[in-house]
């Protein structure tokens, strides 16, 4: 698992510099044919991965329940977000990937609830879980990069 671990750790990597390099204005913009900012799409992959292994394993969120509540798939984009709330998600996307690998050697996750995802794969352990969320974060990073290319190009009209 140390492989998926340090890609886990590769891909927040990715998602705090954007996060630390972008504009607090583009952050939160909506790009034409989005439905969702690079925000939410970056507070979406912290929600997501507490869901997908901590709820799943029957164990308590690592985070505040707000966060779950307001990025969890189906949620729409918050467009008053603080800056002082950028700096918690700044936080926590380094804070929940160390979390989880210390929570993982600990067997903190013993049981797990078998889940089938929206994009139709079948998580049977933590470990299915652990895969699948490095899978589902790098594809919500791609979609950033389209948001920023987008927000680039609009910019320049």
């Amino acid at each position: 698992m140390n492989y998926h671990f340090q890609a886990h750790r590769q891909v927040r990597r990715n998602l705090l510099d954007i996060l630390q390099n972008t504009s607090h204005e583009d952050l939160l913009l909506i790009p034409d044919g989005f439905n969702n900012n690079i925000y939410w799409n970056i507070a979406h992959t912290v929600a997501t991965q507490q869901l997908l292994h901590y709820y799943l394993s029957g164990n308590p969120f690592r985070i505040d329940k707000y966060w779950i509540e307001t990025y969890k798939k189906g949620t729409l984009p918050n467009l008053n977000v603080q800056k002082s709330e950028v700096e918690d998600l700044e936080f926590l996307l380094t804070e929940t990937s160390k979390i989880l690998m210390r929570d993982y050697d600990s067997d903190f996750f013993s049981d797990y609830t078998p889940y089938t995802t929206s994009f139709g794969m079948d998580l049977k352990s933590i470990q299915d879980a652990i895969i699948f969320n490095n899978m589902h974060e790098s594809i919500h990073y791609g979609y950033i990069l389209a948001q920023k290319r987008a927000i680039l190009g609009e910019k320049g009209r």
